[in-house]
């Protein structure tokens, strides 16, 4: 083949690739708020986030923190906000290079989202009961080092998500070949095939609206730094959570979908005994049993949490 052929070629590639790239960023939408309640900014570090404040100011604080992947952002949280506002004061924020919050080029780490969380909670909400999925555990038991927290409640924590890798950040960093796998690992049947074999026991809980919702997120401007940083390992705490949570002086609750693989119950059972936590385990549920089963979480919250039905 000629020189010029394949030089041809490859420009034809990466100007599909652009074009492909600009079509996909194009179609996505500005995501609006999918949560009851009252939006409002929280400026961290120059950055700007965004989080929903929901129920009565003279009820306990709760603070919701979403998984970390592509899409993810607080809409995970949308099916118990207005449950939850009946008995607390909600806060569910859009993590940095999440939802509807900024995504700066940063490298994104561990370190990063736990002071985040810290001086979110210290800054904006009075002692609150802390809700966090997956990775997101994590990062609240590193920042309840240093902040007051009421309680934890850790849905299917974890502190490994992958071997640490940080060429696969570079390369999805990276504006052409980077945007492009990152599109592909974004895609809409990559994310209804985490939905699928992870997020539900049930995949036709999975609505179409929230597999949308995810992939408008992943599409925003600047979406791929933050999962770059996840798909590399790079997220992932340098302590061993048995270790830290088995220290904690905050009160922590462990919360499993019965069903999980890609945190398994049996990491919760270990970490429960390890730790000496009390463990919850949610029947016909995987990763994402407070979505998947929400009317179950909050009549858990209830029961646990009495103090907060109490007036003051």
């Amino acid at each position: 083949m000629k020189a010029r052929t394949v030089l041809g070629a490859a420009l034809g590639t990466v100007g599909g690739a652009v074009l492909g790239n600009r079509l996909l960023k194009r179609r996505a939408g500005d995501l609006e708020n999918p949560l009851v309640g009252i939006e409002r900014t929280y400026r961290w570090r120059g950055i700007e986030t965004q989080y929903t404040v929901a129920g009565d100011p003279n009820d306990p604080d709760v603070l919701l923190l979403h998984g970390v992947y592509a899409g993810a952002s607080s809409h995970e949280f949308e099916p118990i906000v207005d449950r939850l506002a009946e008995d607390y004061h909600v806060y569910a924020v859009d993590l940095p290079g999440f939802g509807r919050s900024e995504r700066p080029p940063l490298v994104y780490s561990a370190t990063l989202y736990a002071e985040f969380v810290r001086d979110f909670a210290g800054e904006v909400t009075d002692e609150p009961i802390v809700v966090a999925s997956s990775l997101s555990g994590s990062f609240a038991v590193e920042a309840a080092d240093e902040t007051d927290f009421e309680r934890l409640v850790l849905i299917c924590p974890t502190d490994e998500t992958a071997d640490e890798r940080p060429w696969v950040r570079t390369l999805l960093r990276t504006p052409i070949v980077g945007t492009t796998l990152y599109n592909l690992l974004a895609s809409k049947p990559s994310i209804r095939h985490f939905y699928d074999r992870d997020g539900y026991y049930d995949s036709d809980r999975a609505d179409p609206e929230e597999v949308q919702y995810a992939w408008d997120s992943a599409h925003q401007p600047g979406a791929r730094y933050a999962p770059a940083s996840f798909a590399a390992g790079t997220l992932d705490p340098d302590f061993d959570l048995e270790t830290e949570l088995a220290a904690l002086e905050t009160p922590t609750t462990l919360v499993w979908g019965r069903d999980a693989e890609l945190v398994p119950l049996r990491d919760g059972r270990d970490l429960a005994a390890a730790a000496d936590l009390d463990l919850v385990v949610i029947d016909y549920a995987t990763q994402l049993p407070h979505a998947e089963h929400p009317d179950e979480f909050v009549e858990y919250l209830r029961a646990e949490l009495p103090q907060a039905n109490v007036e003051e």
